[in-house]
């Protein structure tokens, strides 16, 4: 990947940015710079038929194995056949703002929003329709997907006015929503998961009843993964009212151990319903989330194709 769209994949370099449409365009197009073939192709498009060429055609659309043969220039039209409907559900729980005094890092949340806007830049691209859920103990929002030119700028607008605030709840955010995303298609869960592993479990279930397919981004702070500390620390809860004051590295091997653990239960809560679990850390590119998203477009296209 050349240097200048690797560079636009660092959340050090997106945290300078504060227009959060123009990180999203920064990171797709620095993504698609360094792929060796276009995601796009085989995704959605599929040949119709040849016509005439006129005046104004692009010539990168003329079929030069036809001219050969007929010394005639003619298109190749293709026809759109898919129009999927991905629908982001985004946590904005008050753990989803660890990190949001770090100058030189995005927050739990500032990453998330990121990649659900350039997801959404992908789908739209495309041609196809993006919608946004956001939530903590119940629905904050529920903007339906679109695949209109002017839904991207909307959508960023309410990611850009989200603010993070109660506990998370699924059990409870989730009851209805499964039925509310009427049209079989994609749901991408962006979460910290600090939820109760049965109430995610049975939630998921919900949806892939419902025909969804789904991918789950497991967003976690750095710290959160690699616990860093080494002086004492006072560690307070973002959703809960508690601090406690200790020595960390005292804690680390059974703080680590915890976490392992709690991210291997994850992984089976999601392969238990056949859905793409996808753990990723604030300090990682966003490529590697971006690939993750693609790989399983490709394995479910069909699956949800004219749903």
């Amino acid at each position: 990947m050349p240097d200048t769209g690797r560079h636009y994949l660092d959340p050090k370099t997106l945290n300078k940015i504060t227009r959060l449409d123009m990180r999203a365009r920064l990171v797709v197009e620095g993504f698609i710079s360094g792929l060796h073939q276009s995601p796009y192709n085989g995704f959605a498009i599929e040949f119709a038929q040849h016509r005439p060429y006129v005046p104004g055609d692009e010539i990168k659309h003329i079929d030069w194995k036809v001219w050969s043969k007929t010394d005639r220039y003619y298109i190749k039209e293709y026809e759109e056949d898919t129009n999927l409907k991905c629908t982001f559900l985004l946590d904005c729980s008050k753990s989803m703002r660890y990190g949001e005094h770090d100058r030189q890092a995005l927050s739990k949340f500032d990453y998330g929003a990121t990649l659900c806007a350039c997801l959404a830049y992908l789908l739209q691209k495309q041609q196809d329709a993006a919608g946004l859920i956001t939530f903590d103990n119940d629905v904050r929002l529920n903007l339906p997907a679109s695949a209109h030119p002017s839904h991207m700028k909307l959508l960023v607008h309410e990611l850009e006015q989200t603010a993070c605030d109660d506990r998370t709840d699924i059990d409870t955010a989730f009851t209805s929503l499964p039925e509310q995303i009427s049209r079989r298609g994609l749901v991408a869960l962006v979460s910290d998961l600090f939820v109760d592993i049965d109430a995610l479990t049975d939630a998921l279930r919900h949806f892939r009843y419902r025909r969804h397919e789904v991918i789950v981004f497991h967003v976690m702070h750095a710290d959160e993964i690699e616990f860093p500390f080494k002086d004492i620390t006072m560690f307070k809860g973002l959703e809960l009212d508690r601090q406690l004051i200790t020595e960390p590295r005292a804690l680390r091997k059974a703080y680590l151990q915890a976490k392992d653990a709690f991210v291997e239960r994850v992984r089976r809560c999601c392969s238990s319903c056949g859905i793409d679990y996808v753990p990723i850390s604030t300090a990682d590119p966003l490529d590697a989330a971006l690939s993750s998203y693609l790989a399983f477009r490709q394995r479910t296209l069909k699956t949800v194709r004219r749903a």
